[in-house]
């Protein structure tokens, strides 16, 4: 695996200390709060990248419950040394130690399970189980993206692995995406960034195919890069270093360079051109802000009466559900882009779901199955189609 980029613990703090609001709060999604905040970003002539278009795109959510308890992810961070602590010194699955939180590292969590993964899984979660912090409280972020070209062929791609073996392992055979893997219907495999609760469940998609094409964001650290290794990846990773990246016909993938909580650096997006329609934008958690995300597209894409169709995954406004009345702010400047179609989920958080509601957003509504706790939004099982 190449190293386009060598992301270190200064770089990282060094970028979290940069901005008006500070990087690491930029990270969590706290770009900006107001509607004004459009005028604070850079002013750019649109490029307006021709990228084609698709017919439609379908999106199954296999899971948006990254976690299942709040208070016991908080406390973890907490205890271990606070926001810019780093994810692998935790004590969380799987690379717990059983020294406490805060004295993991990478080298103590992996070696028990190294010989485990991928063909174990819940052997190596078992013996996780033991030695991590909150151990039933891991879940994950993936879904399964299906996009229909305007010839009428299909194409399958996952976003995003989420984090417990057993849970995600689970969620797989739900949806029938072990079955996908195996066969090589799911022609490639998207990271949108370093984070436990979407890369950590990396070893369950490669039980079924260790060598589908995979898509990570330059910034990963050494850590990340040895557990796709270790992980049993078999293929050579494509390191995305450019901020736009075609992947077909009508369908783009955005690179962002912030900091992230947890020293995590980076986040990638997808975009399509729905033919006759418009825009439509999928994140996995998108910590680097609905504004800087739209406005990077609209600055650099050019897609169907100029127009932005429609939005589906993390949106990164209340992922703990603590409303702030700043959070407002954000919620209203959102309607500058008239979506007609709003998926949310996961770090969105149910209370945002709900402001989306009540100021009118067309929000599409789930049905409350596998664990997720309310219909606000699409939960696990659920679909979307753009």
């Amino acid at each position: 695996m190449t190293d386009d980029i060598t992301t270190s613990r200064r770089d990282f703090v060094k970028g979290a200390a940069t901005g008006a609001i500070g990087g690491a709060l930029a990270g969590m999604g706290f770009y900006s709060y107001s509607g004004s905040a459009y005028n604070r970003l850079p002013k750019v002539a649109r490029a307006q990248q021709d990228f084609g278009a698709v017919r439609s795109v379908k999106v199954t959510n296999i899971s948006e419950t990254s976690w299942f308890n709040n208070a016991h992810l908080m406390e973890d961070i907490r205890t271990s040394g606070g926001l810019l602590v780093d994810q692998y010194t935790i004590g969380w699955g799987p690379f717990g130690n059983g020294k406490g939180p805060g004295k993991s590292s990478y080298e103590d969590g992996i070696a028990p399970i190294k010989k485990m993964i991928p063909n174990d899984l819940e052997a190596a979660w078992a013996v996780q189980k033991k030695s991590s912090l909150h151990p039933d409280n891991p879940g994950g972020y993936a879904c399964l993206i299906e996009v229909e070209d305007l010839d009428g062929s299909k194409h399958k791609y996952l976003l995003d692995v989420g984090w417990s073996y057993d849970w995600m392992d689970q969620s797989f055979k739900r949806e029938g995406i072990d079955q996908m893997l195996r066969s090589g219907e799911i022609e490639a495999l998207f990271i949108s960034h370093e984070h436990f609760d979407h890369f950590w469940g990396f070893p369950v998609a490669m039980k079924y195919n260790d060598h589908l094409p995979l898509y990570i964001h330059n910034g990963f650290y050494k850590e990340g890069k040895q557990y796709v290794k270790d992980s049993g990846y078999k293929g050579d990773p494509k390191v995305v270093d450019k901020e736009m990246t075609q992947v077909r016909p009508g369908m783009m993938l955005i690179k962002f360079d912030v900091p992230i909580i947890c020293r995590v650096y980076g986040e990638t997006s997808l975009a399509f051109n729905v033919k006759d329609k418009g825009l439509v934008l999928i994140s996995g958690c998108n910590h680097q802000g609905i504004l800087q995300m739209t406005s990077t597209a609209y600055s650099k894409l050019k897609y169907d009466n100029d127009r932005f169709y429609g939005i589906y995954g993390g949106l990164h406004i209340s992922p703990f559900e603590d409303w702030d009345p700043k959070y407002d702010d954000l919620v209203i400047s959102l309607g500058k882009w008239n979506f007609e179609r709003v998926g949310c989920n996961h770090c969105t958080g149910h209370l945002t779901a709900k402001k989306f509601v009540e100021v009118g957003y067309p929000v599409v509504r789930g049905t409350a199955r596998f664990r997720t706790t309310s219909p606000d939004y699409l939960g696990n099982g659920d679909t979307i189609t753009f």
